[in-house]
């Protein structure tokens, strides 16, 4: 028989685990649907090989993405899919430190917070240079 505690935790888990799943395939959508729009703005074009243009732009913040993603710019929707992405499994760091809370495991809520503070600092943080 299951005890509420291991209950709850498969609850919390399948939750995860759909959390994943779903991060996975709306940020594969996303950058689809990103793509056709890209190729049929911009697929027919011929390439001008004898010009140098230099390299495609750069990803923007997330403020350029989600405006350039909000005029419907193939660019910035292939480029929202991938920020998508990259928050999935950090959604997942979040929701785990949460369920630890709740499962009252204090010392894994300090590290699943303490491991989601790393993340968020080196993205936020500009490290290096």
């Amino acid at each position: 028989m299951h005890t509420p505690s291991r209950r709850k935790d498969k609850d919390i888990q399948q939750f995860i685990g759909t959390l994943l799943r779903l991060g996975v395939v709306i940020s594969c959508l996303v950058a689809i649907a990103g793509g056709i729009i890209y190729l049929y703005l911009h697929g027919a074009g011929k390439p001008e090989y004898h010009i140098f243009k230099g390299a495609a732009q750069p990803m923007r913040s997330l403020d350029g993405i989600i405006q350039s993603a909000s005029q419907y710019h193939g660019r910035g929707i292939i480029q929202l899919g991938v920020v998508i992405l990259i928050a999935t499994p950090i959604l997942r760091v979040f929701f785990s430190g949460l369920a630890f809370t709740l499962e009252k495991d204090y010392l894994y809520t300090f590290i699943s917070l303490l491991v989601l503070a790393i993340i968020l600092f080196s993205m936020f943080e500009k490290l290096g240079g």
